[in-house]
């Protein structure tokens, strides 16, 4: 049986059951989510699944591995911090740790995606050996912190042209996309968000993927 058909769906959505389940492990939370194929409900109602690269699950395998008090836990910040710009030591760059924040891509027309919307929430590796991570021209042109409109999409073509090969095969021939950089934060309810830095956020829903499965089989 594989670990995702034991997780309680309760735990991946509320949080009471949440913090009982992982503590600080939030590492295996972000696993959980992605192998569950869950959605992030963003701007009230668009779901977007959550997709880990395959090098950014195994690194967090890792990290998981070595049980919540590791010093290398993705951190999620306190409610007071709704916005990537009141994170400490902030600035508008690129630059991503794998802890407070990570290297995220909008993608949209997704081949497939739980949510039924088409849309995918693509967190890579920053940093790090990742066939799926940015581009350095993505890296170069990064403003993410200004609005979408003046902000430059990627079809797939461009992508792979760029480095990622495996695009259109993992999202399908006419996904496209936009990148950010993200972070987690809480609010005063203690739900965790997912944010971009432009401040477009989505909490973790109980619709699509497996999230409906898990429900089905669980008689919840």
């Amino acid at each position: 049986m594989s670990r995702s058909s034991t997780i309680s769906a309760e735990a991946l959505v509320d949080p009471t059951q949440r913090d009982a389940h992982y503590g600080g492990n939030v590492a295996q939370y972000l696993i959980d989510l992605h192998d569950t194929k869950s959605t992030f409900n963003f701007c009230g109602g668009m779901m977007f699944q959550l997709v880990l690269s395959d090098a950014l699950r195994e690194y967090l395998g890792k990290v998981a591995a070595n049980g919540g008090d590791s010093t290398e836990q993705p951190t999620i910040a306190p409610s007071s911090q709704g916005l990537m710009s009141a994170l400490p030591n902030y600035e508008q760059s690129a630059a991503a740790d794998n802890i407070q924040t990570f290297h995220g891509r909008e993608v949209r027309k997704v081949k497939d995606a739980a949510g039924g919307m088409g849309f995918a929430l693509h967190l890579s590796l920053a940093n790090g050996n990742d066939l799926e991570g940015w581009t350095k021209q993505e890296i170069a042109g990064y403003d993410g912190w200004k609005h979408d409109v003046s902000r430059q999409w990627r079809t797939g073509d461009m992508l792979q042209e760029e480095g990622f090969t495996s695009f259109k095969d993992k999202f399908g021939p006419d996904a496209f996309t936009l990148h950010h950089k993200c972070y987690l934060h809480y609010d005063g309810f203690n739900k965790m968000w997912l944010s971009a830095e432009d401040g477009c956020e989505g909490t973790p829903s109980g619709d699509g993927g497996m999230m409906a499965k898990l429900k089905g089989v669980l008689g919840l």
